[in-house]
Order: C-alpha cells, then sequence, then structure tokens
C-alpha cells in the first residue's frame, strides 16, 4: 500500500490559506505511508510532466487534522516519489486544530 488510505474529499474544516501562506511553510519530509488522499483520481499528464509544478508550488501540501495527514495537493507528486521507490515526500504541513476550525464567535 502506498497511503494509508485513498479518500475522496476533505474530512477537515476550510483551512482558507492563501498560495502564499502556503509557500511560507517550510517543506519537511513526511511518509508516503503516512498520508491520506483527498482525491481518487489523478490526471496522468500531471503525472507524467517532468517539470510540474501544480499550482505553483514545488512542494506538496498537507493539513494535519486530528492527528491525521491529509495530502491536499500534490497526488502526482506522491505517486511519482512512490514510482520513483522513494518513501517519502517533500510537504508543506499546515496544523488544523478544532480550536482555530471554529466559527468565529462559537
Amino acid at each position: 500500500m502506498i497511503f494509508k488510505r485513498v479518500g475522496s474529499d476533505r474530512p477537515y474544516p476550510d483551512h482558507g490559506l492563501t498560495a502564499r501562506e502556503w509557500a511560507a511553510l517550510p517543506p519537511r519530509q513526511l511518509r508516503l505511508d503516512e498520508l491520506i488522499t483527498t482525491k481518487d483520481t489523478l490526471q496522468l499528464s500531471s503525472l507524467l510532466d517532468e517539470d510540474s509544478t501544480f499550482y505553483g508550488d514545488l512542494f506538496a501540501h498537507v493539513v494535519e487534522w486530528r492527528g491525521e495527514y491529509y495530502l491536499e495537493d500534490g497526488l502526482h507528486r506522491a505517486l511519482r516519489a512512490a514510482l520513483q521507490q522513494r518513501h517519502v515526500l517533500h510537504a508543506r504541513v499546515h496544523t488544523l486544530t478544532d480550536a482555530a476550525a471554529a466559527p468565529q464567535g462559537a
């Protein structure tokens, strides 16, 4: 198994991060088998494109929520890593807490 689980949606609340805010997060390594996907389909052209920079970022985007790591953007990068026999992926990780996800005034 490449991933911990294959999902088809985002079970966590909207975090509202902009591309600039994602870019401010330092990349770190995550094991592929720790990741839960938020997409169950992939554009094959994204996987095969050597220079692919989907959404303009060189690193995958992962949301850590309730102790799980959700691969929000970068499924093609993760699969490319797996095909190259690599077990880790460099990703920007945003930790989302229940308190941060709660609506203001709640």
